[in-house]
């Protein structure tokens, strides 16, 4: 069975999923261990078997600190041939590939993932979208204007061909969208 796709992401009010110069500091800090409101986060970690990211969006995750995606098998779209792995992490299960987006849902079947996180960045997940490989999208609206920065994709903002099952209310004046593909 063909793994589930699921967008999972933050824009800001304007559709900006990083600043201008792709930093997300504007984001609001993750809730820390133990939080009465993690905005569902954990049960959604919980849910997937695999992340697909981009080499950029890796690269800015590993300036964070410890890998932030422990006991999950994640795969980083990439050309280049050496990148550096999480060191402060040792179960940080990551793999670099270069497989295009069909073929690594092709791999990623034949390895009896479920369910995969497209975490980003934007030239990943245009290329998912084109291929119409994204099955659920959850986008998380903070209030904040940006004006100007990396975007997410115009058809996925404009909602082109995809159906929204809520738009729900999750505090701090954060929406969080969920929608699917038109069938």
């Amino acid at each position: 069975m063909v793994p589930k796709v699921i967008l999972y992401i933050a824009t800001s009010k304007d559709g900006f999923i990083a600043d201008k110069n792709g930093g997300v500091d504007w984001l609001p800090p993750p809730p820390e261990d133990g939080a009465a409101e993690d905005f569902g986060y954990k049960d959604f970690y919980a849910s997937v078997d695999a992340l697909v990211m981009g080499r950029t969006t890796y690269e800015q995750i590993l300036t964070f600190g410890p890998w932030p995606y422990p006991g999950k098998k994640s795969f980083v779209l990439t050309h280049q041939r050496e990148l550096p792995k999480p060191t402060q992490s040792p179960d940080a299960h990551v793999e670099f590939t270069s497989l295009r987006a069909p073929d690594l849902m092709t791999r990623l079947e034949k390895d009896g993932m479920r369910t995969v996180w497209l975490v980003g960045g934007v030239k990943v997940i245009e290329v998912f979208y084109d291929h119409g490989l994204i099955d659920e999208y959850v986008i998380t609206v903070i209030p904040k204007t940006l004006g100007e920065g990396i975007a997410l994709p115009k058809a996925i903002l404009d909602q082109q061909g995809l159906v929204e099952l809520e738009c729900v209310d999750i505090g701090m004046g954060m929406k969080q969208k969920k929608l699917v593909k038109k069938k």
